[in-house]
């Protein structure tokens, strides 16, 4: 779906220098289609992002519907 398909593309542009600068963990709880948990992880070695729990304690957790995520990221 569309909540999963910006993780990925956001997934595949957070590089190195993206952690070096930013070292935070966003958490996001969606509402609605594709919600659930997902995370942005630019803290821990080379960053990750997907669903669930964040690897390490989230920095900031923005609770929001997953409509209103995608239209941010896009």
């Amino acid at each position: 779906g569309p909540v999963a398909e910006t993780f990925r593309v956001i997934q595949g542009a957070v590089t190195e220098e993206y952690v070096r600068s930013t070292q935070g963990v966003f958490q996001f709880e969606l509402s609605g289609d594709g919600g659930g948990t997902w995370y942005i992880d630019l803290k821990t070695k080379d960053g990750s992002a997907g669903f669930g729990k964040p690897p390490v304690t989230a920095d900031v957790v923005m609770s929001m519907s997953s409509a209103d995520f995608v239209k941010m990221f896009t």
